[in-house]
């Protein structure tokens, strides 16, 4: 070690753009007299060089690692020491640098309003009092406005807004809260909003978002602008609204989400324990989805035949300023675009989609780089799990117990789709996508994934996607492989969602649990209720729920009374039954007459999805015949089961490694009128999670594996997973459930990329 004046130079990867990293080295080298620079690089690193003391350059470092500003993420920090040049008379941020030979490190993801820009926001005499787009270093949009790297306002969307003196005086001023804070704006020289008809003319108004508060509260629907897309919002309080909005949207039954104007107003509609408040307040401000109180006084229009709703709180200062002059406790903020299509960004765009839709827009000037929807958690046992990972985590990583072999990059499946890069020991995954059904959704996931892999500057050495030989990823996976010259793993459904789990809590194997609406199975079928068996060589299928007929493969997921008349078909006297409710499939007798048909002849395709035999008791018990949304007939029937109990009790029949469910719908079927929908709702959830519970205890004994996990979309189930959890952990299993991604296949991406990534 060099003694006597000492100089460092030191690099520094993780999150330390966008997140007032510089402004605190400047502070920290002033505060132990030290000279030298600081600048930002072009691989999302930072550069430090210092001089001093020895004493000094030692308490520097130690104090760069341990006072770092609360968003800043440090994964690598690498330090040269050398004889002091005295190459510099004082400290100073120098202009950032297009380097960018380092890997891995990333810009923040959005971050909510903090609590001195809103309390700036309420202030009369300060100069931002009423301004939309107040930010500071600690606060403000970041993946949603960065064009490229370093982050720099020449690099962000903000480039457009030229800095007045004063904000100018700010963002230079090293003892300002907006030192370098590249969202620095005001109402002289920043964004502007505007209200506007739905043709798109601007109307005149001094005040105009609260106006569209206003507007709001008297029933008007309203397309306003955020940071990451624009919503759709309007009133909680009057169904006629929320009505129109349905129709309009084509969205029957899917659940809106709400914006409460604070944590009161919220406890005043839904049940908010301990970390559901937690969530709600924190700087991420996510959707989270809450049971409503008994006096639950929304219009039930909001979340219809469901026993909770989804609720944020404001997380811009636009967002606050809605409910300035209004007395409502909520309002309705649902994405604006249309089913299975990226979020609408764009001013013209949204005027033109959106114009058959809204009354009025609240727009502003500030374009959108990045796409963004909301987070969605729920808390089961007190554990949040993420149902869309998005604004306020994207592009944030995950860290992994250990370090991969390769740099693989997964590309999810068809449905929820988000891509994800896993080098070393670290997840990027990208926003949330959605499902890559059309062109448009499809070319989202590709820019988001590209955008990604600029951000995070990793060589991707594999590419792995699903199992699906006609999945839009799939076919995007090979056609981007032969452009970066790497394999392509394909990797099955329900293997992926498994190796997920494993990798969150750094297991070498597990016997997993994994039931879904659908995946490709190894054999060609369809799979969807499996018991695995998991290592990091690969994954054996031991044991998997009955398969059932798909009377007409897919329309089976969409009218459930396909499934009923499928399982029950032979075992009792079904067909009265569905005549009797005939008016639930589309053409009648007619299409009911085609189901027994095909039925007869044997040719149906086999299923052993957990979620179609969920869809079937929900058709069954009449909670819902027909799909609107993704996974609808299931949540009915946990909403349903919520006030139930086990009346039926009933044993799990298993043979062979397979679940019998047709046993299941026959109980239910000949029960239906001795019991409430609630009662045989909670039993058959017990029934199913019993039974598969028995059926990985029972391949842990066997193979003496301790480790048991739960996976897939049936996983978010609060009563099936709880269940399944007491039986593991009391005959002495550990159990393992998703923490950090989402069970459903919005974790899809992260399993594949985990196992082609575990590939010799």
């Amino acid at each position: 070690m060099v003694c006597g004046p000492l100089r460092a130079e030191i690099l520094v990867t993780g999150i330390v753009q966008g997140v007032g990293f510089r402004p605190f080295i400047y502070r920290i080298a002033a505060e132990n007299q030290l000279k030298g620079t600081v600048r930002n690089r072009g691989d999302a690193g930072v550069e430090i060089v210092v001089e001093g003391s020895e004493e000094n350059v030692k308490r520097f470092i130690d104090d760069l690692e341990r006072k770092k500003p609360p968003l800043a993420r440090i994964y690598e920090l690498s330090v040269n020491y050398a004889e002091d040049k005295g190459e510099f008379s004082r400290f100073i941020i120098l202009k950032s640098s297009e380097k960018s030979d380092l890997s891995g490190s990333i810009i923040p993801p959005d971050i909510s309003i903090c609590d001195n820009c809103l309390r700036e926001l309420r202030d009369l005499k300060d100069r931002r009092y009423g301004y939309f787009f107040i930010t500071c270093t600690d606060c403000g949009p970041r993946y949603t406005i960065i064009e490229k790297l370093p982050y720099d306002r020449p690099n962000t969307v903000m480039n457009r807004f030229p800095m007045c003196e004063d904000c100018s005086r700010e963002y230079t001023d090293p003892l300002n809260r907006r030192f370098h804070a590249q969202t620095v704006a005001c109402p002289r020289c920043g964004p502007r909003v505007f209200l506007t008809s739905k043709d798109g003319q601007i109307l005149d108004h001094q005040d105009p978002i609260r106006e569209a508060g206003r507007l709001l509260e008297e029933g008007y629907i309203v397309a306003v602008k955020g940071n990451g897309g624009f919503h759709v919002a309007t009133s909680t309080m009057k169904p006629e609204p929320i009505i129109r909005l349905r129709k309009a949207k084509h969205r029957a039954q899917k659940p809106f989400a709400v914006m409460a104007r604070d944590l009161e107003a919220v406890k005043s509609f839904a049940e908010v324990g301990k970390e559901e408040a937690a969530l709600l307040t924190s700087y991420i401000k996510p959707i989270v989805l809450l049971k409503k109180s008994e006096n639950f006084y929304l219009s039930d229009l909001i979340s219809p035949g469901l026993h909770n709703v989804g609720v944020m709180l404001p997380y811009t200062g636009l967002h606050y300023m809605l409910f300035d002059s209004i007395n409502e406790p909520a309002l309705v903020m649902t994405s604006a675009n249309p089913p299975s299509e990226p979020i609408i960004v764009e001013n013209q765009e949204a005027v033109r989609r959106l114009r058959p839709v809204v009354d009025f827009f609240l727009m502003h000037d500030r374009d959108i780089a990045q796409r963004c929807d909301d987070s969605v958690l729920r808390v089961n046992r007190g554990t949040p799990t993420l149902i869309r990972r998005s604004r306020g985590y994207a592009p944030a990583p995950i860290h992994l117990g250990s370090e991969v072999k390769r740099c693989a990059l997964g590309l999810g499946a068809e449905e929820n789709v988000a891509s994800c890069v896993l080098s070393g020991k670290r997840a990027f995954i990208s926003q949330y996508i959605g499902d890559v059904e059309n062109l448009e959704t499809l070319n989202y996931l590709k820019s988001a994934t590209d955008h990604l892999l600029k951000l995070t500057n990793l060589k991707v050495e594999v590419i792995a996607c699903d199992l699906h030989p006609k999945f839009s990823t799939t076919k995007f996976a090979y056609e981007l492989a032969e452009k970066l010259g790497c394999p392509v793993v394909q990797v099955q459904h329900h293997h992926a969602h498994i190796a997920a789990l494993m990798a969150e809590h750094n297991l070498t194997h597990m016997i997993g649990i994994c039931c879904d609406g659908f995946g490709y199975g190894s054999d060609g079928s369809a799979w969807g209720g499996e018991i695995l068996y998991c290592d990091r060589d690969g994954f054996r299928r031991l044991a998997h729920l009955q398969e059932q007929p798909m009377v007409g493969g897919d329309a089976a997921t969409r009218y459930p009374l396909r499934m009923v008349a499928g399982i029950l078909h032979g075992l009792v006297d079904v067909e009265e039954w569905l005549y009797s409710n005939v008016r639930c499939f589309p053409r009648g007798e007619m299409e009911l007459g085609v189901v027994l048909r095909q039925l007869e002849s044997g040719h149906a395709p086999k299923t052993t999805s957990c979620g179609r035999v969920l869809d079937a008791v929900s058709a069954l018990l009449g909670l819902c015949y027909e799909r609107t949304y993704e996974g609808e007939p299931a949540v009915k029937l946990e909403s349903a089961a919520i006030k139930g109990r086990d009346i039926l009790c009933l044993t799990p029949k298993i043979s062979g490694g397979v679940l019998d469910t047709s046993y299941l719908l026959k109980e239910v079927f000949i029960r239906r009128d001795e019991h409430s929908p609630a009662d045989l709702a909670y039993s058959a959830e017990s029934y199913l999670a019993r039974g598969l519970a028995e059926l990985a205890v029972k391949e842990c004994d066997r193979l003496g594996v301790q480790a048991v996990g739960f996976s897939g979309g049936v996983a978010y189930n609060e009563h099936i997973s709880r269940v399944i959890r007491n039986i593991v952990e009391g005959e002495g299993f550990n159990f393992f459930t998703h923490i950090q991604i989402p069970p459903g296949d919005g974790g899809i991406s992260f399993g594949q990329s985990v196992v082609a990534s575990w590939l010799n």
